[in-house]
């Protein structure tokens, strides 16, 4: 059995489509029953469970071939990340009673970065998980290209997109979260010892002007980026309700700055900017 965790988002979700798609068996960890009705019609054994409940992880993570894991995004962390570590508490320990044959773990480019950022969080999850004895993969993906969601009502509405990631010609690592999905189900179905960490971007880097012109062809009408100044991100996220934007802005600095990067050689993705968001445009009714 195949447990994974995160299915109705999207990582997840290609996790266990891509399992069942060669006939594997799935449990889908699901937080309350209503999201789990699609899953249980395609086949899937389901586990209700929380992070925040060890009780319940550990009953979803029992009798498992491997494990699919990820920690559940908090952009706005108290200081510290006291809520993320306890997550991580939680997690470590349902791991370590359920024992699975093998996990495969959401982790992020950067995720060894010493300076303050929020992925700090996803070294967090690293260093804790990497002290169970059991085979763990730490998968390591470039920034989503999904990201790109945000960017289709400004594309629209003005053809002008803000944007945190600067100067607007450098590229940096993306990746598909069809991509993350793919790779991590082929990894749950690999044997190893020990911990390894696999990072993946798509086949080049991508720049904001780079997404800007894909939107101009998609849209049939003239889109580019403008650079949000520095100085101004502060004021903007807290209006956006992030009540600690700090390290969220750590982060973006450290790609804009380079120290967010990956630390070995990643594997190449399949699929291209353009395909991810024509899907985007697809599913807000702008295809054409």
């Amino acid at each position: 059995m195949y447990t994974i965790m995160g299915v109705t988002g999207q990582v997840g979700s290609e996790v266990a489509r891509q399992l069942l798609s060669s006939g594997q068996p799935v449990r889908a960890v699901v937080r309350n029953a209503e999201k789990a009705r699609q899953w249980a019609d395609m086949g899937c054994d389901i586990a209700i469970a929380d992070v925040d409940d060890v009780s319940s992880l550990t009953d979803a993570f029992q009798n498992s071939a491997a494990a699919f894991v990820l920690l559940p995004p908090n952009f706005s962390p108290s200081e510290g990340f006291a809520e993320t570590r306890q997550m991580i508490a939680n997690l470590h320990a349902a791991l370590s009673v359920s024992r699975p044959g093998k996990i495969v773990c959401i982790s992020t480019i950067g995720a060894q970065a010493t300076q303050p950022n929020l992925l700090n969080q996803l070294q967090l999850l690293e260093q804790s998980l990497s002290t169970l004895a059991l085979p763990v993969t730490f998968l390591r993906p470039g920034w989503f290209m999904e990201n790109c969601l945000w960017d289709i009502e400004p594309a629209v509405r003005t053809g002008v997109i803000p944007s945190f990631l600067q100067p607007l010609d450098r590229a940096v690592p993306m990746i598909a979260t069809a991509d993350v999905g793919r790779v991590a189900a082929q990894l749950l179905q690999e044997h190893w010892v020990g911990n390894r960490i696999v990072e993946l971007e798509s086949q080049t880097p991508v720049s904001p002007d780079q997404i800007a012109a894909t939107f101009t062809e998609l849209l049939g009408k003239p889109v580019t980026m403008q650079a949000v100044p520095r100085d101004q991100w502060q004021a903007l996220f807290v209006s956006q309700g992030m009540s600690n934007p700090l390290p969220r802005m750590q982060m973006l600095d450290g790609f804009n700055e380079g120290w967010i990067r990956f630390e070995g050689v990643p594997r190449k993705g399949r699929v291209e900017l353009k395909s991810v968001l024509q899907a985007l445009l697809a599913r807000q009714g702008l295809d054409r």
